[in-house]
């Protein structure tokens, strides 16, 4: 999801859809539309656009592409957003692939079945999906060396937006419960509003060899988005 703020002028021109509220406490969602555009709000903040989807796909072409070559992959999704992560993921992986998403947020899921299924483009319907309702982090902890790829589409990455809780993906432990749930050689694909040096370093310092991808934001002159891909050493342990 990207953070963008949205004027109460410009956004007093857009019709509400629904609202769902963000477990925890932390405010709700808002779902509004303009002609064919369809936003996700929070507090004045724009989360997603149906119209601006780039740098979200390429966190799935760029992890999944390395999947290639591996039977059977099982790759867990961070958040269901407008589905632009998981289309693409699924564009890049066999027919052999399962992919699971885990959405914190209930009227996502149903906005993704309702107003916003023709952008899902019938993807939920895809045999090798699972959407599960709930918050990553419990995924996650399933269980040791249980993914090929984690990939984290997850509020504005690692400087959050829409829930406090989510900062817990992106801490020193939350970076290391990631690299154990990861199978030898498995990647953790990490999408950001921003650069962050210090949020590289510490990818650095948990064990994972890092390449970071600076991908043009789609509003002019708007600071460039950013795609970690970290990959785990194929050793175990």
């Amino acid at each position: 999801m990207r953070r963008s703020p949205v004027p109460g002028a410009a956004l007093a021109a857009w019709t509400e859809l629904d609202t769902g509220p963000i477990p925890g406490g932390g405010g709700s969602l808002r779902l509004v539309r303009r002609d064919d555009e369809h936003l996700i709000v929070v507090e004045g903040m724009e989360l997603m656009g149906s119209h601006r989807s780039g740098s979200e796909r390429e966190l799935a072409a760029l992890a999944c592409a390395a999947l290639r070559d591996r039977k059977a992959p099982l790759v867990l999704i961070g958040g269901l957003g407008m589905g632009f992560t998981l289309r693409a993921a699924l564009a890049e992986l066999g027919p052999d692939a399962d992919v699971v998403v885990a959405e914190l947020v209930p009227a996502v899921v149903a906005w993704a079945r309702g107003p916003l299924a023709p952008i899902f483009g019938g993807c939920l319907d895809d045999p090798r999906v699972e959407i599960r309702e709930g918050d990553v982090n419990r995924a996650i902890q399933s269980g040791p060396q249980a993914w090929d790829a984690i990939l984290l589409d997850v509020d504005n990455g690692p400087r959050g937006l829409v829930s406090r809780a989510n900062d817990r993906l992106y801490d020193s432990w939350g970076l290391k419960r990631a690299r154990w749930a990861l199978r030898p050689g498995g990647l953790l694909g990490i999408w950001s509003g921003c650069p962050d040096r210090k949020f590289k370093a510490r990818l650095q310092r948990t064990g994972f060899a890092v390449a970071e991808h600076r991908i043009r934001s789609e509003r002019p002159g708007r600071t460039p988005h950013v795609v970690w891909i970290a990959t785990r050493p194929p050793e175990a342990g």
